[in-house]
């Protein structure tokens, strides 16, 4: 893997996280080397409709799949939601040399895998994206704290030059991020918070600040975080009490009137990434013989949601 600095940027998907870091990139990158990948149809809608973060207009330079961009990305960031993972991975075909670096920041614990059966698991590196409470509506995002991306290597204990790479130009570029060399912890324990958070907030059609007063909702997630914890042995990670106060303490720190992006999805009428959380946890509840009740009831009252649509 080369080791040279990274300086082009291409980042698809313009969701709440993609409109953040994106805006944040525009305004530390030169106009041509942070390309917003989107289709054509997208590309018209973006520059009719433009894009606000935070109440500014966003300056982004477009680019489609079809177009030659002169040279591969040093680096590809996906900001997709799961449902649309397959048709990005597509989408950037042209961006993708051999010393790309490869990042996803989309919930769950498959991304990774899924991408790099594609361009190969050498360009990946894991990132769990943590503590941000952005909210987007329509074609305006907002949010107070931007958080702090972890990132690293699957092997336990090491640092890969690519993950340096990453964070050298993370530090350039005032990216808050951390180096984890234990992400298979850190990412079971983003999927237990979103399992309980997203999931919890998104059934009592609530907000953060429902789930951080003590009461049945705050219980509820709870609940279904634990139903993770029983899980997690058996996929070779422990998460212990310690583990479960981390999160939920970081769960505090967050805007009360933000929203988690499940909220916002089935708001908005759009599908949501329950397969990935709730549905994964079951799954995995009747591989290993764990009982997983919370997560069936909120995978159910869920379902049953999006059918309205």
């Amino acid at each position: 893997m080369d080791t040279k600095e990274i300086k082009t940027v291409a980042l698809i998907g313009l969701g709440a996280l993609g409109i953040m870091y994106g805006h944040h990139l525009s305004k530390v990158m030169p106009f041509e080397r942070l390309r917003i990948i989107a289709d054509r149809a997208r590309i018209k809608r973006y520059e009719t409709e433009r894009v606000y973060c935070n109440g500014e207009q966003c300056r982004f330079n477009y680019v489609s799949p079809e177009e030659d961009p002169g040279e591969p990305a040093d680096l590809v960031i996906f900001a997709v939601k799961y449902p649309g993972l397959a048709e990005a991975i597509e989408a950037v075909r042209k961006q993708v040399g051999d010393n790309t670096v490869i990042l996803s920041v989309l919930n769950g614990i498959t991304s990774e895998e899924v991408i790099g059966r594609t361009y190969g698991m050498e360009k990946m590196i894991y990132c769990v994206a943590q503590g941000m409470d952005a909210v987007k509506e329509g074609n305006r995002m907002t949010y107070v704290n931007m958080g702090i991306l972890c990132i690293g290597d699957l092997e336990p204990g090491i640092v890969s030059s690519r993950v340096q790479r990453v964070a050298d130009f993370f530090e350039r570029v005032k990216i808050p991020y951390e180096v984890d060399t234990n992400m298979r912890k850190r990412l079971w324990g983003k999927l237990m918070l979103n399992v309980g958070v997203n999931q919890t907030v998104a059934v009592y059609e609530g907000t953060y600040g429902t789930i951080q007063r003590e009461g049945e909702v705050r219980e509820t997630m709870i609940a279904a975080m634990r139903e993770v914890m029983a899980l997690a042995p058996h996929e070779g990670v422990i998460l212990t009490e310690d583990d479960l106060c981390y999160w939920l303490d970081l769960l505090g720190t967050l805007n009360p009137a933000g929203k988690p992006s499940m909220r916002q999805d089935l708001e908005a009428g759009r599908p949501s990434e329950v397969e990935l959380f709730a549905g994964t946890i079951i799954k995995l509840g009747q591989q290993y013989g764990i009982p997983t009740p919370v997560n069936q009831t909120l995978y159910d009252r869920i379902i049953e949601m999006e059918s309205h649509f």
